[in-house]
């Protein structure tokens, strides 16, 4: 009696944690389409005629092909705002990289210079920190290797600086390469809410895990507290924690636009390595406690939940499959098997919303989407939860063995087919 009465009591515990987790995402993702207002207030200003504030944008690389740097390069180079520079980050130990932005200076003097990051340890921070030391101007953006901008990007975020008193511009960045893999239309899906909603929902409650990719900050304030930390994997939600803890105004803003198009890992192992990375980073952020000296309760709370969600997503990795176990073979009294059912409420619901959002995707980005994306997308859905929740478990382990090696993200150049097709289709 006393195990049945136990178990039963783990099962519900377990069960509403899940629902909570659940119905948090759902929250999130659906944010910016409760009220008209939201979607304006999450939308860039009114362009302005002057150019107020000069862009250094730093593009850090490592075992980069030419055509991905060369097409970024040229994406930043062809920006509508006249007031830039480009800094090629690149590590010492990386010489055909180091070649490459080389030859790219050297075609565009007056615009690229190169920056070589000489430490043993080799990351993304360390990389950007080695750039900032030779920034020039007033803002400093990052862009991706494989980062392909808007056009008119760099003026729009001019006029967000000027019009909102901005300290930090935090823009979208779009992966757009759906079709190349079961699992790249779901990625796609989950950078277009994250963007368009999940980031808006933070910046309304004070509290920001900055992307690290199009994320503008101004060079004063970025040197003022001390650049990225160089031993951080999520070096970009790190920066976002200490900022908002400052009380410096972050502004988040999108269109569809103006987003920056990138592509999806190419392979699962890659998806893993990369989504393992990011779980490992936010861990180090929630364990540093920086986000301890937000102003008020209600903050701390939230950037508590924020920042155990990679811990939440491994528990659900362990979790979610014994519940149903349980919940189905187990031997336990009926209200308490409908509880243990009771997180799939808030997961339909979200998958419901997903298909909706999957309309307004294509719609935003011109993608003529059939119904088998509709169906691949729910098919998909458990699958690739399955991965977050391995690479959030296996980021878990890391974490506990001190392991915090950067596994890098390869970039196959897959999304620059898309932009060419789509530019043909215009033309």
């Amino acid at each position: 009696m006393v195990s049945v009465v136990l178990a039963s009591t783990v099962v519900v515990v377990v069960a509403l944690a899940l629902f909570a987790i659940a119905s948090s995402t759902l929250y999130l993702n659906t944010y910016a389409w409760w009220d008209p207002k939201t979607q304006v207030r999450t939308s860039y200003s009114g362009l302005l005629e002057t150019e107020s504030v000069s862009f250094s944008l730093i593009m850090p690389c490592r075992n980069e092909r030419e055509d991905v740097m060369r097409a970024t390069l040229a994406a930043l180079l062809t920006q509508t705002h006249s007031k830039k520079e480009v800094i090629i980050s690149v590590g010492h130990d990386d010489p055909e990289t180091v070649a490459t932005a080389y030859r790219l200076a050297n075609e565009f003097p007056e615009l690229v210079r190169v920056s070589v990051d000489s430490n043993e340890t080799k990351n993304k921070p360390l990389q950007l920190n080695r750039a900032l030391e030779i920034c020039r101007n007033d803002v400093v953006g990052v862009f991706d290797a494989e980062s392909i901008a808007a056009k008119a990007l760099l003026s729009h975020i001019d006029s967000v600086f000027m019009t909102r008193n901005a300290d930090v511009v935090q823009g979208a960045v779009q992966l757009i390469n759906y079709r190349d893999t079961w699992y790249s239309l779901r990625n796609c899906l989950e950078y277009f809410t994250w963007f368009r909603s999940r980031l808006h929902a933070h910046s309304r409650q004070g509290f920001i895990p900055l992307g690290g990719n199009t994320v503008f900050i101004k060079r004063e304030l970025l040197n003022a507290v001390g650049g990225w930390d160089g031993s951080c994997l999520a070096e970009d939600c790190d920066l976002g924690v200490r900022l908002s803890t400052l009380g410096r105004r972050i502004v988040v803003a999108y269109s569809p636009e103006l987003v920056t198009r990138e592509e999806t890992p190419d392979s699962v192992g890659t998806l893993i390595r990369q989504r393992t990375r990011w779980s490992l980073g936010f861990m180090q952020v929630f364990a540093k406690g920086d986000w301890k000296a937000l102003p008020t309760r209600r903050m701390r709370l939230i950037a508590w939940w924020t920042l155990m969600q990679q811990h939440f997503m491994a528990f659900a990795g362990v979790c979610i499959p014994v519940a149903i176990i349980a919940a189905v073979w187990g031997n336990f009294p009926l209200i308490v098997t409908l509880i243990a059912f009771l997180p799939l409420i808030p997961t339909f619901a979200t998958i419901a919303f997903d298909l909706c959002m999957l309309r307004e995707f294509g719609r935003d980005h011109r993608f003529e989407l059939s119904s088998y994306d509709y169906f691949r997308l729910i098919v998909g859905t458990p699958f690739y939860q399955m991965i977050l929740a391995y690479s959030a478990l296996r980021a878990l382990v890391k974490f506990q063995r001190g392991d915090f090696r950067w596994e890098k993200t390869s970039h196959a150049g897959s999304h620059l087919v898309y932009i060419e097709q789509a530019a043909v289709a215009q033309s």
